[in-house]
């Protein structure tokens, strides 16, 4: 069993639980930069880390302030740790339910680093939701959010794997891997396609699809490794239909667990996802990669539940 790792940004879809599953595709070697574009609570940075995997790693999202979280963790993990006090502790007065809208209404006008990981702390079921306005998603009153005491533990663990070997990057993906390099190791899980297009928009910023693979592409040009954790299904849902097979080595089928969004629904539904790995990092000899299988719809995917 793995050591528990620091987890101090709570999001829902967090790759924490999955990460022993998936950093094993990219082999055992050292990689100079470990990149990784759509970070969110950084859980594959931080398992990767503890693992040594790479010299060097970038922390890169276009949510400017979660970028912002993360810069404060490497560089002034305390000051961090009590503006998140200072915010949960003014909760008590009123139950937090007053108290959240105001800190939301402050963040939507004038942001902050410490507010946003209130607000992911305290919200329903860790699920942030964003509309035109900013963040929309409201507080979860069964709970206060995570605990200061805890929450400064939770930062002071992430500080001490990714101080003097960290940094932060905040804008889009294509800027962020614009300088990576063979030698490197890219992990993206960006928004699915799901809540990109149609009614279920979730993200401050989508992601089309065209736009995913053209810069998976532009990767494979460029002969820079990757892992891509993109759409799936949940129950009977399906996400998107699978990436075009010319872009990738390999393709498997993660179980994720229960579905946070169907038991925000009152459903249980497993989720699975698709794990894409890049053809540098897939054995041709692989029963999982491409050059093994005949159908664009059936090759890759067998499952990843313990076997890696």
């Amino acid at each position: 069993m793995e050591p528990r790792l620091p987890h101090p940004i709570p999001y829902q879809g967090s790759k924490r639980r999955l990460a022993g599953r998936i950093l094993p595709v990219a082999g055992n070697g050292v990689f100079g930069t470990l990149y990784e574009p759509f970070a969110g609570s950084a859980a594959i940075t931080l398992a990767a880390s503890a693992r040594g995997l790479a010299r060097r790693y970038l922390i890169g999202d276009s949510l400017t302030p979660l970028v912002s979280i993360w810069s404060e963790i490497i560089n002034d993990p305390a000051g961090l740790a009590d503006a998140y006090q200072s915010l949960w502790e003014a909760q008590l007065a009123d139950g937090g339910r007053e108290h959240f809208n105001h800190v939301r209404t402050e963040f939507n006008e004038e942001g902050g680093a410490a507010r946003l990981l209130y607000l992911l702390a305290r919200c329903v079921k860790n699920a942030p939701r964003f509309s035109r306005f900013g963040f929309s998603q409201s507080a979860d009153h069964r709970r206060k959010g995570m605990h200061p005491r805890k929450m400064s533990n939770e930062i002071t663990g992430a500080h001490a794997l990714l101080a003097r070997q960290a940094e932060t990057f905040a804008g889009d993906a294509e800027d962020c891997l614009r300088a990576a390099g063979p030698q490197d190791l890219i992990y993206m899980d960006p928004p699915w396609q799901g809540t990109t297009e149609g009614a279920d928009k979730r993200y401050h910023h989508g992601l089309e699809r065209s736009r995913l693979e053209a810069l998976v592409d532009d990767l494979n040009q460029r002969r820079v490794p990757w892992v891509l954790s993109y759409d799936g299904r949940s129950g009977d849902r399906t996400y998107g239909p699978p990436l075009p097979g010319e872009l990738w080595g390999a393709r498997h089928d993660l179980h994720a667990g229960r579905s946070s969004q169907s038991t925000l629904a009152g459903r249980e539904e497993e989720t699975v996802e698709s794990l894409y790995v890049s053809a540098l990092l897939t054995p041709a000899e692989s029963p999982t990669s491409r050059a093994a299988q005949s159908s664009p719809f059936t090759r890759g995917t067998q499952p990843l539940v313990g076997h890696v």
